[in-house]
């Protein structure tokens, strides 16, 4: 079946001249969010480069950026009831703007968190430790929503950001998650088997981490972190 466009979604429950007011105005949100992108990923890599000279080396290995298309963020609200207006998606959607941080060890994680949200323009909304708390099949990494300020030509809009920070071993994990887990024709025992050895292995790879978090605390002489 062919995939509904935005506009043809929106036709479904608005008339022609309210499709076109609401894409109009999605557009011009969708350019706010990536601002907001912007800015979030700014302010990690001026962390990166600050901590490069001080530590000599850097916490963060690579930063992902992503924006949610307006396809995807109508058929979530559409399936949850909700009118597809700007307005609801400020209100109802934290994940419409994304960036992933793969950070070298487990503590630069928290640290980098920390950071980033006790600067003064920045707003923590919410926290999702999976880190501490794994999701069942595994999936581990830390989930900040935060809001963000863009400066634009007479004003100031604040932005969620929504924000995960993971090794890059977790990174790796999730990667070939997502790439088995959406495999065809297995049989119901199969997908339970394969679950199983996904989070066997997630669990291996959180005692790598842990290791080699083990192995630089040695090297740097210092005391493991509490929460680490």
């Amino acid at each position: 079946m062919e995939e509904k466009t935005l506009r043809q979604k929106l036709a479904e429950v608005l008339t022609d001249k309210q499709v076109a007011e609401q894409l109009v105005l999605t557009r011009e949100l969708m350019a706010r969010y990536k601002c907001a992108i912007y800015e979030a990923e700014t302010k990690f890599r001026v962390l990166n480069e600050i901590f490069s000279v001080q530590n000599e080396r850097n916490p963060i290995e690579s930063i992902k950026t992503r924006l949610k298309s307006p396809e995807s963020i109508a058929e979530k609200l559409l399936r949850r009831g909700l009118p597809v207006t700007p307005e609801t998606i400020e209100r109802e959607l934290h994940d419409v703007a994304g960036i992933r941080v793969i950070c070298s060890f487990l503590d630069d994680i928290y640290m980098l968190a920390d950071c980033i949200t006790g600067q003064d323009d920045v707003t923590l909304i919410q926290t999702k430790d999976y880190i501490k708390n794994p999701k069942e099949n595994g999936y581990r990494s830390l989930h900040l929503i935060i809001e963000i300020p863009i400066f634009l030509y007479g004003e100031t809009r604040n932005m969620k950001v929504e924000i995960q920070l993971r090794t890059i071993t977790m990174e790796s994990w999730a990667d070939l998650e997502h790439k088995l887990r959406y495999k065809k024709n297995l049989s119901g025992d199969t997908q339970a088997q394969i679950a199983r050895q996904l989070a066997d292995c997630a669990e291996l790879c959180n005692v790598l981490d842990r290791k080699m978090l083990e192995v630089k605390s040695k090297v740097n002489g210092a005391a493991l972190p509490a929460d680490a």
